[in-house]
């Protein structure tokens, strides 16, 4: 294991372009570029999760509350079987035209789902036609997230100096803890200023709008962006990008799948926390607005420690040792908080484990990200990451309820989080040795890819 975290941890460098890596520092306007436009792309997740028995009652009415709910979780769940398509058509974008550019089309396709869901009509009011267009609204969110997680990641990692790659590609994940800070003051001051049948009745529908209002600045600062992109290796198309993915990287990209299902399964519990609390202990909806805003806020702070630890100690160690850690904690911690406890106690235990998780959750997504040679980075990594959210992110909130309303358990779902876990260290550990069986992964593969 020493061995692989020497020649596969701190020591594994992303082969960019001689000229992303001049600067010793990244300019506060390039890390803002990204944190700001992921923090829309997943502001939006993240406020969806808040308000989904309300968004259930609103577009899927029944007489079982349950029910609902399940109608509202699944239709998050719609928008991750288009992030594939997002991943694959993006991310030979990004690895053909540039990083900036795909990054530019991302923000600009949110905000406009954003601004349709916070507009959308009530099923009262058009029938079966709300939760088509709800439908519609969050499959244009999914294609967008899928092609903007590698570009922005990728962007940041090519740009930052040499041996502190981690901790600034972990401020695109400290982008998805800002949103979960903007969507907690969001939905704490619509509590607070508003009587709750007045944001039952469309007061939700001003945390979905407030989305749009990002969308301007964030697309004319991404358009100042320095491209990182190697002008050097140019593809002839974006399907020979996608033929050297699917023909020479198949193994690493399912590998990859398996790593991230862990950790894209622990992150959307925490999303799904603010409904479990309201739907499943009968707390208020403020107590679901508080979590996601701790949960934005420990998350943001943690991630970016993570990632300095990451490149201090090398991927190995912290992706292994946290996610064993935390696969271990999780059903204790939890047994804890429901299902006689307290808001107060359910809060700190969320908060805990949420700084566990921040802390090592990057370096498997790193060790995925770094596997791959630039020509083909973007796509390789989007699609990993598009294939794993979709099978196991999208589907977390569907499984853990139905869990839940199968064995009468509320702690039952949780098993499925120790379960996933486990399968990221087991593929993180195939994937070093993977690597390691390569005799010279980053200077032969860029030249082969190239050649598809």
């Amino acid at each position: 294991m020493k061995d692989l975290d020497h020649a596969h941890g701190a020591d594994l460098r992303l082969d960019a372009s001689p000229n992303a890596r001049r600067l010793t520092n990244l300019p506060l306007r390039t890390i803002a570029a990204v944190v700001l436009g992921n923090a829309l792309e997943f502001y939006d997740f993240t406020i969806y999760t808040a308000f989904a028995p309300i968004l259930g009652r609103t577009f899927f009415p029944a007489q079982d509350p349950m029910t609902s709910l399940i109608l509202s979780v699944s239709t998050f769940g719609i928008g991750f079987f288009v992030r594939p398509l997002g991943a694959v058509l993006l991310g030979a974008y990004s690895d053909r035209y540039g990083r900036k550019s795909a990054m530019t089309v991302t923000i600009g396709l949110m905000a406009f789902a954003s601004g349709m869901i916070g507009l959308l009509p009530s099923y009262a009011q058009i029938g079966i036609a709300a939760p088509i267009l709800l439908a519609v609204g969050r499959l244009i969110q999914g294609f967008s997230v899928g092609g903007e997680l590698a570009p922005s990641t990728v962007f940041l990692m090519e740009t930052a100096p040499v041996g502190r790659e981690c901790f600034f590609g972990s401020f695109q994940f400290a982008g998805q803890g800002l949103a979960g800070i903007m969507s907690g003051v969001v939905g704490l001051l619509l509590a607070m200023l508003l009587p709750k049948t007045a944001v039952e009745q469309g007061g939700w529908r001003v945390a979905f709008l407030i989305g749009i209002l990002i969308a301007p600045f964030g697309i004319y600062i991404r358009r100042r962006l320095r491209e990182t992109l190697s002008p050097d290796r140019p593809h002839v198309s974006m399907s020979s990008i996608l033929s050297t993915v699917l023909r020479r990287e198949w193994q690493l990209t399912t590998l990859g799948v398996l790593v991230i299902s862990g950790v894209t399964v622990t992150q959307y519990f925490f999303l799904y926390a603010a409904a479990y609390a309201t739907a499943m202990l009968h707390y208020s909806q403020q107590v679901a607005v508080t979590i996601n805003f701790a949960v934005g806020v420990v998350g943001m702070v943690f991630i970016l420690m993570g990632g300095v630890l990451t490149d201090k100690l090398g991927v190995t160690r912290l992706a292994f040792a946290l996610r064993l850690a935390l696969a271990l904690l999780v059903y204790p911690a939890l047994s804890i908080a429901s299902p006689g406890g307290s808001p107060t106690v359910l809060l700190a235990v969320i908060v805990g484990l949420t700084a566990l998780h921040a802390v090592g959750g990057a370096a498997p997504v790193f060790l995925v990200l770094n596997a791959f040679p630039a020509a083909v980075r973007s796509t390789g990594f989007s699609i990993s990451m598009a294939l794993a959210t979709t099978l196991f992110g999208g589907t977390a909130q569907i499984v853990f309820t139905w869990i839940i309303a199968s064995t009468g358990d509320r702690l039952s779902f949780v098993y499925y989080i120790v379960g996933m876990n486990l399968v990221t260290v087991a593929a993180s550990l195939l994937t070093l040795r993977h690597l390691n069986s390569r005799r010279s992964p980053a200077s032969v593969l860029p030249a082969e890819a190239e050649s598809g």
